[in-house]
């Protein structure tokens, strides 16, 4: 197996904290100029930060284009929000019967044990919670949310997600997916982690001991570019893969860091070759303080249909958006132009039809 990826050398950073917060520590690293401390840190107060240093070497500080950078250095445009933005993009709020679980399609749910994360995307979707202890659920929270699904049987599939479930200790993790483990009616678990790519040495022999159960556990792993797939990202991908953990991959369309058909076909065919099956591409949510990653879903349509015979049908994911409020994926493929031409519609799993507008 080939590295993609080239790491620079930051300045000072071995005497950095392992994980970078604030705009001081990111400003020591070299990855923001010393003026833009005071912003980033404003930036802060609303929205969580966190580099890890291992992540904070893939960035080149001298590339003001930087993709790794993009996706990750806070931005003074975080700070306005455009109209059409919401703080609740894909309606967790509104399908949630209690706190820390989401019951949006019938035979499954997202269930959030922590709002914790190793890092924190400058596009993420729950960005107004995650991070943030006011919002974590509690011990309390999560025995009411395990009880839902055992007194629910049409629900099948129970998603850990949040925040990040591997940032749990491997103790709590275990606990939980045996408790879940004991439900009869369910049949597999997934974990949506950017773990073993933020984080790699966190995958280790003790945390795939806890990892096995009896129910099926399906991973999938939150990568947008190649230089992310490090030689520590694809050993700890291993490590899941001998551990009976089979792996698949979403990633989000972002302006500036992967919308081009090269950077998405060398992504696509890297996890491939880590035995990583690409599963979504999501076209990115409306979060409040996003607006420079969006594309058009035109844009992104064409993006995709160029990928077509360019590489194997292994390597390609499902485009999906999000409909605003709540009313699930829909594969962008499978949706149409309203009438007049001007917005797009979308139809959800149950039939409905939604006006979905860009501008």
């Amino acid at each position: 197996m080939h590295n993609i990826m080239r790491s620079v050398t930051l300045p000072n950073i071995a005497n950095l904290p392992t994980v970078l917060r604030t705009g001081r520590q990111l400003a020591d690293a070299g990855l923001i100029a010393d003026d833009a401390a005071k912003v980033t840190d404003l930036i802060g107060k609303r929205y969580s930060v966190a580099i890890p240093n291992q992540l904070a070497t893939l960035i080149n500080p001298a590339d003001p284009k930087d993709p790794i950078a993009q996706q990750f250095i806070p931005n003074a445009d975080e700070l306005f929000a455009l109209d059409d933005e919401h703080e609740d993009p894909i309606g967790d709020d509104v399908r949630s019967p209690l706190r820390g679980l989401v019951h949006r399609y019938p035979d499954r749910v997202l269930l959030m044990p922590t709002l914790s994360c190793p890092v924190y995307c400058r596009y993420c979707f729950r960005r107004e919670k995650v991070g943030r202890d006011a919002a974590s659920p509690s011990a309390a929270d999560m025995e009411n949310a395990i009880d839902y699904i055992g007194n629910h049987s049409e629900i099948r599939e129970v998603i850990l997600t949040g925040g990040d479930p591997l940032s749990l200790s491997d103790n709590r993790l275990g606990a939980l997916l045996r408790e879940l483990d004991e439900i009869p009616h369910l049949s597999n678990l997934r974990i949506h982690t950017r773990v073993p790519v933020a984080l790699p040495s966190r995958i280790t022999s003790k945390l795939i001991d806890n990892l096995q159960v009896n129910l099926p556990i399906w991973t999938l792993l939150h990568v947008n570019h190649a230089r992310e797939l490090t030689n520590d990202v694809a050993n700890a991908c291993a490590q899941l893969n001998q551990g009976g953990i089979p792996l698949l991959s979403q990633s989000v369309l972002l302006r500036g860091v992967n919308d081009n058909a090269k950077t998405l076909s060398e992504l696509f065919r890297r996890l491939v070759e880590l035995k990583v099956k690409p599963y979504y591409l999501h076209h990115p949510d409306r979060a409040r303080g996003t607006s420079r990653f969006r594309l058009t879903i035109r844009e992104g349509l064409n993006l995709v249909y160029s990928l077509r015979g360019r590489i194997s049908g292994l390597c390609q994911p499902t485009y999906v958006v999000d409909i605003p409020g709540g009313f699930g994926k829909v594969p962008i493929s499978g949706i149409r132009k309203t009438h007049d031409g001007k917005n797009w519609l979308l139809t959800d799993f149950e039939g409905r039809q939604h006006i979905y507008q860009e501008d």
